[in-house]
């Protein structure tokens, strides 16, 4: 009779896990050149975002909700930033230091500084590592937030391109692993990339594995 119960429950449970993988889609957004799974077809928002030497980059936020869960991609575009900061310095006339272009700490700086605001808010950091998603460096960050839900961050920086992964979920529920773990990046022909080696944006990269990524279904 146990032997029976266990494998009925087994059962059951092999019946329930299609079911609820099915509720998840496979998301590429070819203007953002990421791929993720998302609950359901996220919405897509135009966003500013302040970079640490104060200067406005364009951004877009790809969102969704699962019940009482929340998950999100922020990409911001940091490609311009050296002609920016060049522009904004033009006729400078300030002590020489505070003329110079700041633009490689921007591109080398922005995952940490992504951190950091994290860090900022009214939670309790969990856990705070050096992180890489097919071989993209990145950092990972848990946090403990005062209203009982947890958030799950993850950052990276490729093509200077600044992505934001962030999940959270009520109080006892399992991290978002289903979110997390299936970042990826494209190229501009919807390949997936994948490196040999570590990326570090900025640096020349390793040698790629190329494969094909699903056609996207109606991203940005």
């Amino acid at each position: 009779m146990r032997l029976s119960t266990l494998v009925a429950a087994a059962f059951v449970l092999c019946l329930s896990v299609p079911s609820f993988a099915q509720e998840w889609i496979e998301y590429v957004s070819r203007e953002d050149l990421f791929t993720v799974n998302f609950p359901d077809q996220p919405t897509v928002r135009d966003v500013t975002y302040p970079t640490e030497y104060e200067i406005t980059l364009p951004g877009r936020v790809h969102s969704s909700e699962h019940g009482a869960s929340r998950y999100s991609v922020t990409v911001v575009d940091y490609s311009n930033v050296r002609q920016i900061h060049a522009k904004r310095l033009e006729n400078c006339d300030k002590y020489p230091n505070l003329c110079n272009n700041p633009y490689v700490g921007e591109l080398r700086g922005a995952m940490d500084y992504a951190a950091y605001a994290f860090l900022k808010r009214a939670a309790k950091v969990l856990h705070y590592a050096y992180y890489n998603s097919d071989r993209i460096e990145g950092r990972r960050l848990q946090l403990a937030n005062p209203d009982g839900t947890q958030t799950f961050a993850a950052i990276h920086m490729h093509e200077n391109r600044l992505y934001i992964l962030e999940g959270t979920v009520p109080a006892n529920y399992p991290p978002p692993g289903h979110f997390q773990q299936s970042l990826g990046f494209i190229d501009a022909q919807g390949i997936r990339v994948r490196y040999e080696s570590i990326y570090s944006n900025m640096y020349p990269p390793p040698p790629r594995i190329q494969y094909q990524v699903p056609q996207p279904q109606a991203g940005r």
